[in-house]
């Protein structure tokens, strides 16, 4: 905590200091997302009350802003935890069980949040490299550290890794399931707009191109997704993975570990994390917590 008391973001140089600005954060994203709506209180709440399917380019952009604001914003940082805050307040309905629910109910809420942990850990085996046991245990508490930006309390996740498992895993035997969302998010044949953003000309040229190259992109989005997914969680959903999928995913993932360090910073890293990346060695830090 700040001296007046705002939470602050996870330290420079940590284990998701490295992670969550590095561009092959953008690949383990979806699968993170999955997870999070597979919770039928939490995919009903996306049915209902998001625009994901209007203006997917537009929400993803937004949620994007909005994790490197967690870890890299300072104090702004804060700022940002409590204004998704109000815009939950009004998300409520009732799901595919028949119960009420609430966006800030806490169980629902840290559900959400505690997703990013266990696909930052499995996917980084793939795309950076194997935590250690140490990296492992940074992590978590970093995680810990934003979800206090986001307003959970500490009473409403498990404080140690200890305590995660043992959470995680209740939760994937009780609660998660295909929802409506899930299915959505893991199709090849669900239309999807065009990009929206960036300059006028590529924008009007990836419209032309679009019809073409939708359906390579959609198969690849559901293939990074349902393979960056913990095995166990995509078990639990029941999002089929075959032997041949593994060996594609490793093979990728080779390429990703071998590529992407070898890349400048300025294509390595998103913009406010390389900025801030810039502030901290200008202050006297040195770039570390590399997984």
């Amino acid at each position: 905590m700040t001296s007046t008391g705002e939470p602050v973001p996870p330290p420079p140089g940590g284990v998701l200091w490295s992670l969550a600005g590095d561009i092959r954060g953008l690949l383990m994203l979806p699968a993170a997302l999955t997870l999070q709506v597979a919770h039928p209180a939490v995919g009903a709440g996306v049915d209902d009350h998001s625009v994901f399917r209007t203006d997917p380019w537009g929400r993803g952009e937004r949620s994007l802003s909005s994790l490197q604001l967690w870890v890299y914003g300072g104090e702004a940082a804060a700022e940002e935890g409590r204004r998704l805050r109000k815009l939950h307040r009004t998300i409520q309905g009732t799901d595919t069980r028949g119960r009420p629910y609430h966006a800030l109910t806490p169980a629902n809420y840290a559900w959400v949040h505690a997703t990013g942990f266990p696909v930052y850990r499995h996917a980084s085996r793939y795309l950076v490299r194997p935590l250690t046991d140490a990296q492992e245990r940074a992590l978590y508490r970093e995680w810990l550290q934003v979800g206090r930006i986001l307003g959970i309390h500490d009473r409403d996740m498990p404080q140690t890794i200890e305590e995660f498992w043992p959470y995680y895993r209740t939760m994937l035997a009780d609660e998660v399931e295909a929802t409506v969302v899930v299915r959505e998010l893991v199709a090849t044949d669900v239309p999807v707009p065009p990009p929206d953003r960036g300059p006028l000309v590529p924008r009007l040229l990836l419209k032309a191109l679009w019809p073409v190259l939708l359906p390579p992109l959609a198969r690849f989005r559901s293939f990074i997704t349902i393979g960056l997914m913990p095995p166990d969680a995509r078990d639990a959903i029941g999002l089929d993975w075959t032997p041949e999928q593994e060996r594609r995913l490793r093979r990728f993932g080779a390429v990703v570990r071998r590529v992407v360090p070898l890349l400048p910073e300025r294509l390595r890293y998103l913009p406010l994390a390389r900025s801030a990346r810039a502030g901290w060695r200008a202050g006297g830090g040195r770039p570390g917590g590399r997984a």
